[in-house]
């Protein structure tokens, strides 16, 4: 069983305040779990100014308790609910068979380096813990985080740096490219202009993983010479647990569709994650939570009210983060499970 909880403060106090009412939420969600034989395994904290929050929650209660002990990733990515952090937790009964490595640079590492420059010497440095452990990007690597300061200036250093190292480790279209979103997005570091999180399964086999594809709807990302994957299906002895990229609304063509209209664009990027998820034999109702990026911070009450009506049981974190086109208003990812379950949701 996984299941995911998105924990935001109702207070809008101070940060101390809200890590407190945060730190709280999730005492409980851990109790619950270790009563349901399940335990917390991975979080999500997205933060409304990581410089000047970040030392205050490695500093608090809530990280030495908790999210010290978990896959972990932080973000300054502002949650629209007007909090000053949300966090998405997971929970699970199932053996922690994987590794997450957030990959952050130093003040020092990026001093006089591109957003090519960073984004390379990322995937060097994760590429190296693999080959420690007889592992690579290409046999081992399930999804990726790519996390892009001032987006819109520095994406495409990253498109040719993630280009270039998939080229150098064998993945191509021929093979295959990695579950992937790229985002707007920054670190705690102020110099650093890239920042990626790796989601690693130490015991992946090619036979275990299905590429989702929705030629109907949308055409892969290698046509417009971006190298990364749409959707994978991963099978274990739990189930199959599906990695949905960030999805925006985009056609066959690799066209923007509805510019201007963020509920339009809504609909149609939601009709993409479903294509792609019956490629893999699931559907909407299988997803486990949806993370959902808003270019304009205004567009949130209609997005949050979307998603109440058409989602209203699937944990929903929304934060203020631009997608990669300044045409794309809105752009989701999500989890997707099928299978064993000891626990219902």
């Amino acid at each position: 069983m996984n299941k995911y909880f998105v924990v935001a403060p109702v207070s809008r106090g101070s940060f101390a305040d809200q890590i407190d009412e945060v730190y709280r939420s999730v005492a409980q969600i851990e109790a619950d779990a270790v009563v349901n034989g399940c335990h917390l395994q991975y979080a999500k904290v997205a933060l409304s100014d990581v410089q000047n929050q970040y030392d205050e929650l490695t500093g608090s209660r809530l990280y030495e308790d908790y999210l010290s002990r978990l896959a972990l990733t932080v973000v300054e990515q502002p949650p629209l609910c007007g909090s000053k952090i949300s966090v998405l937790l997971k929970v699970s009964d199932e053996t922690d068979d994987f590794l997450f490595f957030s990959m952050r640079l130093t003040a020092e590492e990026c001093k006089g380096q591109t957003s090519h420059m960073q984004a390379v010497l990322l995937f060097r440095k994760v590429i190296s813990l693999l080959g420690e452990r007889h592992l690579t990007l290409l046999d081992n690597c399930l999804r990726t985080w790519i996390y892009v300061a001032d987006i819109d200036i520095n994406y495409a250093g990253v498109v040719k740096a993630r280009n270039d190292i998939f080229s150098d480790q064998g993945l191509s279209a021929a093979t295959h490219f990695i579950a992937s979103t790229g985002i707007g997005g920054y670190s705690q570091t102020r110099e650093a202009c890239v920042a990626i999180d790796f989601l690693i399964g130490p015991d992946a086999r090619g036979s275990d993983m299905k590429y989702l594809h929705a030629p109907d709807h949308l055409n892969p990302a290698h046509e417009y010479g971006v190298a990364f994957e749409r959707g994978t299906r991963l099978s274990t002895p739990f189930g199959q647990t599906f990695f949905i990229s960030g999805t925006a609304s985009i056609d066959t063509n690799g066209q923007v569709m509805f510019q201007g209209d963020v509920l339009r664009q809504a609909d149609r990027l939601l009709e993409n994650i479903q294509s792609l998820l019956r490629d893999g034999g699931a559907d909407l109702q299988d997803v486990q939570y949806f993370m959902v990026y808003l270019r304009d911070a205004a567009d949130y009450e209609r997005i949050d009210s979307y998603m109440k009506e058409h989602f209203p049981d699937t944990p929903c974190m929304i934060v203020n983060a631009k997608v990669c086109r300044p045409e794309w208003l809105v752009e989701m990812e999500c989890i997707a499970r099928k299978g064993n379950s000891t626990m219902e949701a």
